[in-house]
C-alpha cells in the first residue's frame, strides 16, 4: 500500500514523500496514524538543522534508528488505530487505538510489543502527550523535590507546562515559573505556579530572588529545572540556586552552545548539576522503578492532567510545512501543534 512520509530533506525545509508500504510480515500489525505531536524542542532543533548529523536519533526506539543527517524523517508522538495483522499476532489487537513512538507517517509496520494500548476513556489527544509527560515524570523523579522547597522553572513549553501541572501537587514553599511568553505564562499561574515571570525584563532576576526569600528561609532556590532550550537560561538557573541546591537540565541544545559563569558563586555553593534523559532513568532508582512502572504512572498523569486543552492548532499532514513555520517563527502563538491524517 502507499503511505504518505513527512522528511526533513535540509534546514526549514520538509516534503511530503509517498513511499510503498508492504503488507504486515509475521508478528507485525499496519497502523493508521490518526494524529502526531510535534516536538517543539528537539523537532525544532532537527527542523533548522541544528541537531548534530552524526548523532543517533534514538537508540532505544527501533522507527528512529539512523542519525540526524539529512533527509530523515523524525517525530515521535502518533497515535492510531490498528488496520490489519500479520500471522502469529492475536486477533485482539484488530481495531485497537493505539500510541507508538513513531515519526510523522500516515501509516507504520510495528510489533504489538512497540505499541502502547491507549487506555479505555482516555482521549485520543491526550495520548499523543504521552512522550512530554513521561520526561516531565523523569524531571520530577530526577529533581527530587522536597516538602516546603522553593522551586523555579525555567521554561513554560509544553515540558515545562506538563512539570509545572505535575510539581504543583507537592507542598512547595514556592513556585516560580519563567517564560518569554505571556499565553504559556499565564497558563502556567493556572495549572499552579506561584508566580511567573518573562525572564528577558530587567528585573525578572530581582524578582526571582526576592520570591525565593519571601518565606524567610534560607535564600535561592533548592531546586531548579531549565528546559527552555536556550543556554542562556542555563545561566540564570546557576544564578538562582542557592547553596547546596541543584539544576536539572532537561533542555537539549543540539549545536547551541551554552556560555556558563562558574568562577563566582557556583564555585563555592556546593549545587549540583544534573543531566536528565527520559531514555533512561536514574542507576539509583532502576531496582523499583522499570519502564513498565514509568508508564503505568505516565498514562494515570495523562488521565488526571488532561493535557489535550494545551493543543493550540491542528494540521492536516498535508499543510505540515505551514506547522513548521508558525512554530519557528511564531512560538509565541503556540503551545502544542498537532498534524492529522
Amino acid at each position: 500500500m502507499e503511505r504518505q512520509a513527512l522528511y526533513f530533506t535540509g534546514p526549514r525545509q520538509v516534503a511530503l514523500v509517498n513511499e510503498t508500504l508492504p503488507s504486515p510480515a509475521v508478528g507485525q500489525v499496519l497502523v493508521k496514524t490518526l494524529m502526531s505531536a510535534i516536538s517543539p524542542g528537539t523537532e525544532l532543533l532537527v527542523y533548522r538543522g541544528l541537531a548534530p548529523a552524526d548523532l543517533a536519533r534514538d537508540e532505544t526506539i527501533t522507527a528512529l534508528a539512523g542519525d540526524f543527517s539529512f533527509p530523515l524523517t523524525y517525530g515521535y508522538a502518533a497515535v492510531g488505530q490498528v488496520l490489519e495483522l500479520g500471522p502469529g499476532v492475536a486477533p485482539a489487537w484488530k481495531g485497537r487505538l493505539v500510541f507508538a513512538f513513531q515519526p510523522h507517517v500516515s501509516h507504520f509496520l510495528a510489533t504489538p510489543d512497540e505499541l502502547l494500548e491507549v487506555p479505555d476513556g482516555l482521549n485520543p489527544e491526550a495520548a499523543l502527550f504521552f512522550p512530554n509527560l513521561e520526561t516531565a515524570l523523569t524531571l520530577l523523579l530526577d529533581g527530587r523535590p522536597l516538602i516546603g522547597e522553593q522551586v523555579a522553572i525555567f521554561g513554560q513549553g509544553i515540558v515545562g507546562l506538563l512539570l509545572t501541572a505535575l510539581i504543583s501537587r507537592w507542598p512547595l514553599s514556592s513556585l516560580v515559573t519563567l517564560d518569554l511568553y505571556p499565553r504559556r505564562r499565564l497558563l502556567s499561574e493556572a495549572l499552579g505556579a506561584h508566580l511567573s515571570l518573562d525572564p528577558s525584563t530587567p528585573e525578572a532576576m530581582a524578582r526571582l530572588a526576592a520570591a525565593l526569600q519571601a518565606t524567610g528561609r534560607c535564600p535561592g532556590a533548592d531546586l531548579c529545572y531549565e528546559i527552555s532550550g536556550n543556554p542562556a537560561a542555563l545561566d540564570q538557573a546557576i544564578a538562582a540556586t542557592g547553596f547546596s541546591g541543584r539544576v536539572v537540565i532537561g533542555s537539549w541544545y543540539g549545536l547551541k552552545r551554552s556560555d556558563l559563569n562558574l568562577g563566582g558563586r557556583f564555585h563555592r555553593s556546593r549545587m549540583r548539576l544534573v543531566s536528565s534523559q527520559v531514555s533512561s532513568i536514574a542507576p539509583e532508582l532502576t531496582g523499583r522503578w522499570n519502564k513498565t512502572r514509568r508508564y503505568q504512572v505516565t498514562w494515570q498523569m495523562l488521565t488526571e492532567v488532561q493535557p489535550a486543552r494545551f493543543i493550540t492548532q491542528r494540521f492536516p499532514i498535508a499543510q505540515a510545512a505551514q506547522a513548521y513555520e508558525l512554530l519557528d517563527h511564531h512560538p509565541e502563538d503556540a503551545i502544542q501543534v498537532i498534524l492529522t491524517y
